[in-house]
């Protein structure tokens, strides 16, 4: 093993140990506990919950981007806790980020985390970002979120995304438990799709659900975008590694990164 081999194996084993016991930290703490997280003061929905979205947000960067504004335009569909907001700002200060989430109670969480780490000019919307507007039924999980459906013991207000797409946006983050094809057909429809310069979009499969990844895909194609697909890591989801197997009763999920190529070509 050459030396450049050894340095990285040896950074790896580091940022793996400091990423298990930041998991342990975590993983005990209880539901609205306040935390400190690389300088920033949060308050949590519950243990788990605020580790894996550190480590998508701020480790794996799972939702980062480019652009050559200096103000990004910035959807964030499915806002929880405000990790994505508050790493965006880190990579780009001056971002003009709208942050929608339907949950009354995750919704008050948000709002405290990002005025107590001074990223207060988040416009925030107490909605769901869904194909129609008006109220939708809504199931809450109180932690992760929850997700529009018509049986749900609740109702939440929805607004159109093709409503805040009138100007170009950098980007959007999608992470809206189901609802992404049908939010994805509505900006199309609307004429409005091609104003998003790139996205990350998480598509969730249910177990017993129908299975709509193909046409999300088909859709994206169709309007412009090249795409490609992730399928987070071990800790996250880990029905989606080999050796194969059908996931039962578990729902399993991927990231589609998407693009336009004539608004971000990439490194030359």
């Amino acid at each position: 093993m050459n030396l450049t081999r050894l340095r990285v194996l040896i950074g790896r084993t580091r940022a793996a140990f400091r990423l298990e016991s930041l998991r342990a930290r975590l993983w005990r703490q209880p539901a609205g506990a306040i935390v400190t997280l690389d300088g920033m003061r949060l308050r949590i929905t519950d243990g788990p919950n605020a580790y894996v979205q550190y480590k998508d947000e701020f480790v794996r960067r799972n939702y980062s981007f480019q652009s050559t504004s200096a103000s990004p335009v910035v959807i964030d569909g499915g806002a929880n806790m405000g990790m994505f907001a508050l790493a965006t700002l880190r990579d780009h200060p001056t971002a003009r980020i709208t942050a929608f989430e339907p949950d009354q109670q995750i919704f008050d969480i948000l709002r405290e985390n990002l005025a107590a780490n001074g990223a207060g000019h988040v416009s925030l919307v107490n909605a769901a970002v869904g194909p129609m507007d008006g109220t939708m039924g809504f199931s809450a999980d109180g932690q992760a979120g929850g997700a529009l459906d018509a049986q749900g013991t609740s109702r939440v207000r929805v607004e159109r995304l093709s409503r805040y797409l009138g100007e170009p946006v950098a980007f959007v983050k999608l992470n809206i438990e189901g609802a992404e094809l049908d939010v994805l057909h509505e900006i199309a429809d609307a004429g409005v799709i091609r104003n998003i310069g790139a996205m990350v979009v998480e598509y969730h499969g249910w177990p017993a659900g129908e299975q709509r990844l193909g046409r999300l895909l088909q859709l994206l194609g169709d309007n412009g975008f090249r795409y490609m697909i992730h399928d987070f890591d071990e800790q996250s989801n880990p029905r989606t590694k080999p050796p194969f197997a059908p996931p039962g009763d578990s729902p399993w999920f991927v990231l589609v990164y998407a693009w336009q190529p004539q608004l971000n070509p990439g490194p030359g």
